[in-house]
């Protein structure tokens, strides 16, 4: 029977009213230390949003403490597990949001736009419409280098570069989203949270958020209506619709997505470049070999 991975990986988020950041973030590093957790932890006084990673006793002890405060009470958290420990170091920062959108005014903890479970929205994916009888429009809000490593079939890509373009985005599109039901999405829930909310409030009548991103429509329902991985930010680049980490890596250089296939490539020198950041002459004479006659 195979066994278990030693570490195991949590991701979470809440929006919620959090006023005393700077006087917590001390405990939350001495506490994570203690624990021997490493990754990133982000405070706002909109709320917070981690990434943790360690063994399993160190995980647990940290989410009854979080959970200890009542305003993180009733966290959600999703889990995947790995081999090896996926982060170098424990960072806890101040932000002024968890999330980058620019747009102050838009508060979740004040009312959530409407979420989809991933049952359901597979469920209105295979028929082809919402209860309703709407078509359904999936849209991706993360950054395009993300999308390219995997998404929902027939998703709409706006190939945002950050966060902070989505609202200038999407009212250039909002005549085209017209009559449909639009699921927004995201890794694991937050930003897809905040655009949902967004599209709300500038008229878009028919929106919901897809509840706990892509990790928990592959926890709940596996790869059903997407095509390849998720890209995760920590060293294993990537997931597939197991939550297992793939081959797919990342240019320490250029930090460019590196596909197993891209791997192959003369250009491609682990810690030194790779197919889309090597010199020209390197990219010229892998041209050149593969244009040869064999």
């Amino acid at each position: 029977m195979q066994s278990t991975p030693e570490y195991v990986n949590i991701a979470a988020y809440k929006f919620i009213s959090f006023d005393d950041t700077a006087a917590k973030r001390p405990e939350f590093l001495a506490f994570c230390n203690a624990q021997e957790l490493k990754g990133t932890i982000l405070l706002s006084p909109e709320g917070i949003n981690l990434f943790l990673a360690g063994k399993r006793a160190g995980i647990d002890a940290f989410l009854s403490w979080l959970r200890a405060d009542p305003r993180f009470a009733d966290i959600p958290v999703k889990e995947s597990y790995s081999e090896k420990q996926p982060f170098n170091r424990m960072l806890v920062k101040l932000k002024a949001e968890i999330i980058t959108m620019k747009h102050p005014l838009i508060r979740p903890e004040l009312g959530r736009a409407p979420s989809v479970e991933p049952k359901t929205l597979k469920r209105w994916l295979d028929q082809g419409h919402d209860d309703g009888g709407k078509p359904v429009v999936m849209v991706d809000t993360r950054n395009a280098f993300e999308v390219d490593v995997g998404t929902f079939h027939d998703t709409i890509d706006y190939r945002i570069e950050k966060f902070s373009e989505f609202p200038d985005v999407i009212a250039a599109h909002k005549d085209e989203l017209e009559g449909k039901t639009v699921v927004t999405f995201c890794t694991g829930g937050i930003r897809c949270e905040k655009a949902a909310i967004h599209m709300h409030n500038v008229g878009f009548d028919s929106v919901y958020q897809l509840d706990g991103g892509i990790l928990k429509y592959f926890e709940e329902v596996g790869g059903e209506h997407y095509d390849g991985e998720c890209f995760v930010f920590d060293y294993r680049t990537s997931l597939n619709p197991q939550l297992q980490e793939t081959a797919t890596t990342q240019c320490f250089v250029c930090r460019h997505v590196v596909t197993p296939r891209e791997q192959l490539s003369p250009a491609y020198v682990p810690g030194k470049s790779c197919p889309h950041c090597a010199p020209q002459d390197v990219l010229a004479q892998v041209a050149g070999q593969s244009s040869a006659p064999v």
